[in-house]
């Protein structure tokens, strides 16, 4: 007997007249928002200027949606180009389908665009944002609620989700493994913005703790799911993805604190405020040179000044001593001079 249940909307779709609203999308936007609002806040607080992640984020999010489609489609391709298959449905991203690993991968190729286009490093702001990317997954995953898709094994827990019947699913409850992922990823924020503040994280260490974190849940939750998947040596494809990129996020994580310990002194050098000081140094320095060079100059005449009153005074001494010298020979020529 059912005694409680998440239930699933009985549509995952809203028509304002012509125009539908789909919950999935709804998510995703939101998620975006969460994302770019926090990752601001931590970006200023380490220095940087407002608005540079939001700059940095158009580049970052069309690649991410491209690069998750595209990981979504190459690793599913049998729902797209399999026998009775519409390939047309491939471009149909509202209808769910996301993968992760290609958001990221592609995202950041997108995020090193625009920090190269600003001038400011990879690293600092992905690990300003590291937190909000797992915040916007917590929110995301509810759009596969939407969707009812992404559900485990059966089960008659009270939190299990209603899944009604549809295309490709059989009525049932079932594990709410969208809501594990949900919950998980926000213990992947919180575990971040613990560390970075305690540790003073730098460097991309942040956003690597971030990426190791969300694997080790992903990990466990994949073993969970029952939607269709390839496997490799009888575990799924999403599995081994997950231990692949755990290992390269704690490699990076250890060599990067032995080679760049610490963390970032300036996130994003204001070059045009530097270009004005140093102008104004280089003024300062020139008039001060030339101050000096006017002081040498006055000090260098008033020492000929003093020099030629100085001869002068010599010389009127000499013309003195002469007169006098010549004034006592007449005396001595006169007659009786010394008589007198």
């Amino acid at each position: 007997m059912e005694l409680a249940y998440i239930p699933s909307p009985s549509t995952g779709v809203v028509h304002l007249g012509p125009i539908p609203l789909r919950g999935y999308a709804f998510c995703i936007i939101i998620g975006v928002f969460v994302a770019v609002w926090l990752g601001n806040k931590r970006w200023v607080a380490r220095g940087g200027k407002p608005g540079t992640v939001a700059d940095i984020a158009v580049w970052a999010v069309p690649f991410g949606l491209v690069g998750g489609r595209l990981y979504h489609v190459i690793t599913d391709y049998q729902l797209y180009f399999g026998e009775g298959r519409n390939w047309v449905d491939a471009f149909k991203i509202w209808e769910g389908g996301l993968g992760i690993w290609g958001a990221i991968a592609l995202g950041a190729l997108g995020a090193w665009i625009g920090c190269r286009l600003r001038g400011i490093p990879l690293p600092a702001w992905a690990d300003a944002l590291a937190p909000g990317i797992a915040l916007a997954q917590a929110i995301g995953r509810w759009g596969n609620w939407f969707n009812q898709e992404l559900y485990g094994r059966p089960t008659d827990l009270p939190w299990a989700v209603k899944i009604s019947e549809g295309a490709n699913r059989v009525a049932g409850t079932y594990h709410p493994t969208f809501l594990y992922e949900s919950l998980w990823c926000l213990g992947v924020a919180g575990l971040v913005l613990w560390a970075d503040k305690r540790f003073k994280l730098g460097h991309g260490r942040a956003f690597a703790l971030y990426v190791a974190a969300y694997c080790v849940g992903r990990s466990w939750i994949e073993y969970m799911r029952v939607d269709e998947a390839h496997h490799i040596l009888g575990v799924r494809l999403n599995v081994w993805t997950s231990i692949v990129v755990f290992l390269l996020a704690v490699i990076y994580f250890v060599l990067s604190a032995k080679l760049r310990p610490g963390r970032e002194a300036v996130v994003e050098p204001d070059r045009g405020t530097s270009g004005d000081a140093a102008a104004k140094a280089g003024d300062t320095g020139a008039a001060a040179k030339a101050g000096s060079t006017k002081d040498a100059a006055a000090g260098g005449a008033g020492a000929e000044v003093g020099d030629a009153k100085t001869a002068g005074a010599e010389a009127a001494d000499v013309n003195a001593d002469a007169s006098t010298d010549k004034a006592a020979d007449a005396n001595a020529a006169r007659p009786g001079a010394e008589k007198l």
